[in-house]
């Protein structure tokens, strides 16, 4: 993937790229944790990204959540998507092997390279969260992950990735 920013601001990362805390730190940069872009690529076409801070055991193609807070400020803090039901999180898609202590660019809508847990099947279809930020085509009540249909199977781009459809997805909420 080679998404280019397409935002006016001069100095942003590309959207591959991970800073490490020092050298985002203390800097006056046209970013900051939250931070929306767009970014096109010749084969994935027009998407959205976030910055925000990664967490331990991302690869490329992690499917995190990211709505942590500290005393009611946001933390933009990261953490690989379990599987658990009726999580009703926002999640967003890490371009970079982003890990703890390090900033990057996650996907929030477009066509995503996602991880899978090697069994989505061919789509369009709903998709579901399969845990350690991974994600699965076998249906689990309440781990659905709203506004995504998997586009390709597992195995495409890559072994256990597969290419969804997001427009900013949230897990699945409780069941009213």
């Amino acid at each position: 993937m080679a998404f280019v920013i397409e935002d006016t601001r001069l100095g942003c990362p590309p959207i591959a790229s991970t800073l490490t805390a020092s050298t985002a730190a203390g800097r006056s940069t046209p970013w900051k944790l939250g931070d929306i872009v767009q970014a096109t690529d010749p084969v994935y076409g027009a998407g959205e990204f976030i910055y925000l801070l990664g967490v331990a055991n991302t690869v490329v193609g992690s499917v995190v959540t990211y709505d942590g807070a500290n005393a009611g400020t946001p933390t933009w803090q990261t953490a690989l998507a379990p599987s658990t039901a009726n999580l009703g999180q926002p999640l967003a898609v890490a371009m970079s092997a982003n890990v703890a202590n390090q900033y990057g660019w996650y996907q929030i809508s477009g066509s995503a390279v996602m991880a899978t847990n090697g069994t989505l099947a061919a789509g369009p279809g709903p998709v579901f969260l399969a845990g350690s930020g991974q994600v699965t085509s076998t249906q689990a009540n309440g781990k659905m992950v709203n506004n995504a249909r998997n586009e390709t199977a597992t195995g495409t781009p890559a072994a256990n990735q597969a290419v969804v459809k997001i427009n900013r997805p949230f897990a699945q909420g409780q069941i009213v």
